[in-house]
């Protein structure tokens, strides 16, 4: 299958241009496997590889954590009420957005990025997504983490696609009250149904990969899901109840087998 050189844009209506704004300066056993399938052996070779970005590309459990930390706030509260059902994930970005500004009223986008600036990418990240793409596989991006920060994560990578959640800004780059939501966390499917009917790649001929329980909703049908890099107990529980292969390592290279590398 060709690569249709399918941006952002084209992914969804509403994310930014593929523009690059920045570059950004444990387990036990290195693979526990909740599946003994391997790729290269009862499946076929995909297409299509959605990585998830924080904690699976990127070297951070969450690219919004990382905004609460440099302004010493926490969400702790508000994340078990979006668990629960309680907040939209546009109410959960709206509150988030709220918590930072009751610290410093005016945050600029410049802010954002010095937020960012202690960030980096998972081991063997850039090599894996060198290896797939030379394989002939797209490679995207499907994250509903902050844009600034996944769109620099995508740049560096080389990723083909990529789609994350983000900000509003005025015209002189000051943070306004409400997020943008591309990418409801409790339903990334749908936007790997829309990459996936981008590209027509059948559904069986695309692997996911993610961190966390919220992840397992970038399944779709006859589709496979990794869990990569597992941290919180929701996610190891979460996985494990799914049956899904699960590569407890935070080391992207040991991915390889089951992308039939």
């Amino acid at each position: 299958m060709p690569h249709k050189g399918v941006w952002p844009q084209d992914f969804c209506p509403e994310a930014m241009p593929s523009v690059t704004f920045f570059f950004l300066l444990f387990s036990t056993s290195p693979i526990a496997i909740a599946s003994s399938l391997s790729l290269g052996k009862d499946l076929e070779k995909p297409l299509c590889v959605a990585f998830d970005c924080d904690g699976v590309l990127a070297d951070s459990i969450s690219s919004w954590r990382t905004i609460h930390e440099h302004f010493g706030t926490d969400s702790k509260d508000l994340l078990q009420r979006f668990m629960a059902g309680e907040l939209t994930d546009s109410e959960f970005m709206a509150a988030d957005i709220a918590l930072w500004k009751a610290k410093s009223p005016k945050i600029h986008r410049d802010d954002l990025f010095r937020a960012y600036s202690g960030c980096k990418l998972m081991k063997g990240a850039k090599e894996l997504v060198a290896d797939l793409k030379a394989a002939g596989i797209h490679v995207a991006i499907v994250s509903a983490g902050v844009d600034l920060y996944v769109q620099s994560i995508a740049a560096l990578v080389k990723a083909d696609d990529w789609i994350a959640n983000g900000f509003e800004f005025d015209e002189e780059g000051w943070l306004l009250d409400e997020g943008i939501v591309r990418v409801p966390s409790m339903e990334k499917h749908t936007s790997i149904k829309k990459l996936l009917k981008i590209l027509d790649c059948p559904a069986n001929r695309m692997v996911a990969i993610g961190d966390s329980s919220m992840d397992l909703s970038m399944r779709v049908e006859d589709s496979t899901f990794i869990g990569f890099n597992p941290q919180r107990e929701t996610a190891k529980a979460a996985f494990a109840e799914a049956g899904v292969i699960v590569v407890n390592s935070k080391d992207c290279n040991d991915l390889r087998p089951y992308l039939g590398l």
